[in-house]
């Protein structure tokens, strides 16, 4: 069968003939250690030139463990990417990104074909594995911004179309078959994110199986900011005495005794409308159901969801998404906390399980599998799957590929998370790091109960504030990605960071209600066209290129999680810190300290007196650290 890189190439080789006008690319996508400033290429030359450059390249064998299976994310580097943000560019310099194609049918919002252009300088950063945010089609009921968010999945086994670019004319499956492949060439792994948790309001399945979703009466309007009407659909509202129930009963285990929300919520749903009635009207769907109050017809929708827990959590309602329906039980048919996140022990049971609904989840891994090839997934919302749901999503993609990687969005390291078959994890470490002392007592944690599996190592992600936004900047976010590389992590690059770029994705937590405000979706690239800054001339791309090419040189010592292997370092000022990297049978060890305070100078006064030289720059150890400044020295 013809690779599907090939037959990429084969029809750029055929535009060529007709070739498209010049546009403007990043220096970086061209030559990842050349200089950053723009350039004007024709872009069927550019990517020929791009992808016969990886063909060309030496093969290199993907990043392995051997010891347990989809184990390899230990000795894992990744670059976390949103297709269509960290790969768009303003190609005709106007001073926008449009969600159009150009005239000429090339795309300035990234797609697979410029991705696979830049992996040879994902590649140049020391990084291993891709981990793509979703790349499935996008529901458009309730979306924000321009483009919707990724996360709104309209259907996990579709693809979304604008990942492809219309001047190729091919599919979108050969373009992100192509970049899988390219990337394996290069020894780049690649983990997809999903969601299986929600779905878009106007999910494909929804037609044909409206029974996965919940419905509630068409009349009722949704809640506005700031309301506390229970006439109106959003979270169920309790009141103080209902919310210590609650949280004791959870905090509790006692998960028979979960409060239900108040009958003019639970009034609020209907059943299920059979298939024949449910139509789409102007982008969302509408069916026609029972009113649970009177026996009457009623026109009914899908609801949007809202914040899993707590059930006095103030984040604003996922608009463009719902909870699919995992469980059938008439006394449970609401979306609340004790449906979507803490079920009530009557409504877990085998016998109330959707089985459809969790087949045809659990078969999304395994598609992706065996049609393109990926190595592994994250898992969105992991909390809120059922156990048994995850224990057959895991079961079933190890039958496809034993060696298959299980990504979580958990923050507790616990032997829960190695016993739910998770191989990586997000962990504590970003929001750890940003305080010393909390960074401090983690150390001495993990020095004495080592870890259960490997945590993120990273300074920011796509919910977060930009790391150059805290209190030290550049120098922050550095400073945060080089004193989690040499702990027993995956050293993570959300995209963007190698950049420092200011701008966030998303607005999800660490913001202040204020920059909530001045932060819409017209302005975030996770719902509207943007890209980076990637001709910015001040950059972090040489300094994380030294810092981890020296944790990959010394994985197998600081990718070992065994107690004892870490050891918490001071240095007679409070200011400067860190740890110490030993094993036995290992010929070296390595102390990394770093200056905790983002604003002064700071005298160092070593640990080990006899250590000379900075490993991450190989000059002399400095007498004073700047601001943020971490060394690395043998002992």
């Amino acid at each position: 069968m013809k690779s599907a890189l090939k037959k990429v190439i084969a029809r750029l080789e055929e535009r060529r003939a007709q070739p498209s006008p010049a546009v403007r690319m990043p220096g970086l996508w061209i030559d990842p250690m050349g200089p950053v400033a723009a350039q004007s290429v024709v872009p069927e030359q550019f990517f020929l030139d791009s992808l016969r450059g990886v063909l060309a390249a030496p093969r290199r064998k993907r990043v392995t463990d051997g010891d347990v299976p989809g184990d390899w994310g230990k000795n894992a580097i990744a670059y976390n990417l949103l297709v269509r943000y960290g790969a768009a560019f303003d190609h005709d310099g106007d001073g926008k990104i449009s969600c159009e194609p150009l005239s000429s049918g090339w795309r300035e919002t990234g797609t697979f074909l410029k991705a696979t252009a830049m992996l040879p300088f994902i590649r140049s950063l020391g990084c291993n594995v891709i981990h793509l945010l979703p790349i499935t089609a996008i529901g458009q009921d309730g979306n924000k911004g321009d483009m919707g968010s990724a996360f709104a999945i309209r259907d996990p086994y579709a693809l979304d179309e604008h990942l492809a670019e219309p001047a190729l004319g091919l599919d979108v499956e050969t373009e992100f078959a192509a970049f899988v492949e390219a990337a394996h060439h290069l020894g780049i792994r690649i983990v997809v994110e999903f969601v299986f948790r929600t779905a878009a309001k106007d999910a494909a399945w929804a037609k044909e199986h409206p029974e996965w979703f919940y419905w509630i009466r068409a009349d009722v309007p949704d809640r506005q900011p700031g309301e506390k009407s229970e006439d109106t659909y959003g979270a169920p509202l309790f009141a103080p005495d209902e919310l210590k129930r609650i949280y004791d009963a959870v905090g509790n285990g006692r998960f028979h005794e979960l409060l239900p929300p108040h009958q003019i919520y639970a009034d609020m749903f209907t059943a299920p409308p059979k298939p024949e009635t449910v139509r789409l009207e102007n982008g969302c769907w509408r069916g026609t159901s029972t009113d649970p109050r009177n026996g009457q017809p009623v026109s009914v929708r899908i609801p949007g969801a809202f914040c899993d827990w707590g059930p006095d959590s103030e984040q604003p309602p996922w608009t463009d998404v719902t909870y699919l329906r995992l469980y059938d039980h008439p006394d449970f048919n609401y979306i609340a906390y004790n449906t979507v996140r803490m079920y009530s022990s009557q409504l877990a049971r085998p016998e109330h399980v959707v089985r459809p609904l969790w087949d045809k989840i659990t078969e999304v891994i395994p598609h992706y599998q065996t049609a393109f090839g990926v190595d592994g997934v994250m898992i969105d919302m992991g909390h809120a799957l059922p156990a048994d749901l995850k224990r057959g999503l895991v079961a079933r993609a190890r039958q496809v590929d034993p060696d298959f990687a299980l990504w979580a969005e958990e923050f507790n390291l616990t032997p829960h998370a190695r016993e739910e078959g998770y191989n990586v994890c997000v962990g504590p470490f970003m929001q750890t790091v940003r305080n010393g002392e909390n960074f401090r007592g983690w150390l001495r944690w993990i020095h004495g109960a080592g870890l259960p599996v490997p945590f993120m190592a990273m300074a920011e992600n796509h919910n977060t504030p930009r790391a150059v936004k805290w209190a030290g900047g550049a120098a922050y976010a550095l400073y945060a990605q080089a004193m989690g590389a040499f702990l027993p992590g995956v050293p993570y690059l959300h995209n963007g960071i190698e950049l420092a770029e200011p701008v966030p994705v998303n607005t999800g937590f660490d913001f202040t209600n204020e920059e909530v405000a001045q932060l819409p979706a017209s302005v975030l690239p996770l719902f509207s066209a943007a890209a980076l800054g990637w001709t910015r001339e001040q950059t972090l791309v040489a300094d994380l290129r030294r810092v981890h090419a020296l944790r990959d040189k010394y994985r197998e010592l600081f990718s070992d999680p065994a107690p004892g292997t870490i050891i918490p370092l001071e240095t007679g000022n409070r200011a400067i810190f860190g740890y110490l990297r030993q094993k036995p049978g290992f010929k070296k060890a390595f102390a990394v300290l770093g200056n905790g305070d983002m604003h002064h100078e700071q005298t160092l006064v070593l640990p080990h007196p006899s250590a000379k030289k900075d490993l991450l720059t190989g000059e002399p150890l400095p007498a004073v650290l700047r601001p943020a400044q971490v060394v690395v020295y043998a002992v």
